[in-house]
């Protein structure tokens, strides 16, 4: 095999951008082969701008059971993930899914059960942890040099949408065609790669807004407070309602602090574990001694398409991939967490009640409405990774 005969599942925002960074030759050893999409002005749209020898689909399952492709790429409504990528699966097809992993732990958990039956790729579309800083944060707080994390801040507060957006797509802002807003759709990169960085905390407790900002069901504001297994706390803010909104992550551990901001990384190097020299200098105001270290990265940050070429990457040439797709679950028990956490209005621990979150999700999509007025709506999606 040179290259890996591709197949789109939704070629909505994500899924047109696939295809066309694949059209103009960023993937090479991908050949894109096959399409699906529900909406007929999609499917159009492939016609007009994609290769005649790409075979158009109505329904994803159709583009499955053809059996033209190796591989398939989910870019669907969050619901349908997980039910996809393992279909896909089942019929003997390699899968990476797109953000998020699904809507619910237990169903995702069902997921990665199922795919680890098969000798099949499975990745996650985790583009972000192609990013050079974040690699960069990854390396130097797991690497244990800076010591035990202390503090973690993240206000990531730059997702600004207008009703516009919401108004794109009869599934989007809905508990059931959607499962949730800005923790779901804007942030599982983010919370991806909390968790990639941090580890996972211990509980979580967290104020959820529902159409605050915007004219929808789900939420648009969030405030959440985190607590780790080892003492330390953290903070993590989001919104599609700011502008100017704000991106800074900021890691303070034992031996220094990480500030990410405007994609690029500082790092204050203290000269003394802060732990030691809490309670062995002599002068009660003075500082530890420390001083800015000038962090070095390879500035590379390749996205979706570096994503998408690891894909291949691995099915072709065994090469690592950017996220393995059984981490999917990780983001997302974030999310559930701090939906829970607001819905029930108490500290949620993980591991939590998985069955209890799929119940009190489901009380709020028996009440939940598609949009009839939708009005489809372009966006530019190059170098974002919220769509």
């Amino acid at each position: 095999m040179n290259k890996v005969k591709l197949g789109i599942i939704g070629i909505g925002n994500i899924g047109s951008l696939h295809c066309t960074n694949i059209r103009d030759g960023k993937m090479p050893e991908v050949e894109l082969c096959a399409v699906a999409d529900r909406r007929e002005t999609r499917r159009s749209w492939a016609k007009e701008n994609l290769s005649s020898t790409v075979v158009i689909f109505d329904e994803g399952d159709d583009l499955i059971e053809a059996g033209l492709c190796d591989a398939v790429i989910i870019a669907t409504p969050h619901y349908e993930h997980a039910r996809l990528v393992m279909k896909s699966m089942a019929h003997g097809m390699h899968a990476l899914c797109e953000k998020p992993a699904g809507v619910y732990t237990k169903q995702v958990r069902e997921m990665n059960e199922a795919a680890a039956k098969y000798e099949l790729v499975f990745a996650m579309m985790f583009n972000q942890r192609t990013s050079h800083v974040y690699r960069k944060m990854h390396e130097l707080v797991q690497g244990g040099t800076l010591g035990a994390i202390k503090r973690v801040n993240w206000i990531i507060t730059d997702w600004y949408r207008t009703q516009a957006y919401y108004n794109s797509g009869d599934w989007r802002a809905t508990w059931s065609g959607e499962g949730g807003g800005v923790l779901l759709n804007q942030c599982p990169h983010n919370l991806d790669l909390l968790q990639w960085i941090c580890g996972m905390p211990s509980s979580v407790t967290a104020f959820c807004h529902n159409g605050k900002w915007h004219d929808i069901e789900v939420e648009d504001d969030v405030t959440a407070y985190l607590e780790y297994p080892n003492g330390a706390t953290g903070v993590f803010i989001t919104t599609t309602g700011d502008a100017p909104g704000t991106n800074r992550f900021e890691i303070t551990l034992e031996k220094g602090k990480l500030v990410c901001e405007d994609e690029k990384l500082s790092l204050y190097m203290l000269d003394i574990n802060e732990r030691e020299y809490c309670y062995t200098a002599t002068e009660g105001f003075q500082k530890p001694s420390g001083h800015y270290v000038e962090v070095e990265t390879d500035g590379l940050n390749q996205q979706h398409v570096g994503v998408i070429n690891a894909f291949a990457g691995k099915i072709l040439h065994g090469t690592p991939l950017v996220a393995e797709g059984v981490e999917g679950i990780n983001g997302l028990i974030l999310s559930n967490a701090m939906h829970l956490s607001g819905w029930l209005k108490k500290s949620i621990e993980i591991p939590f009640d998985e069955n209890l979150f799929l119940e009190e999700l489901n009380k709020l999509r028996a009440s939940s409405k598609y949009k009839k007025d939708v009005k489809e709506a372009t966006f530019n999606t190059e170098g974002s990774y919220g769509i």
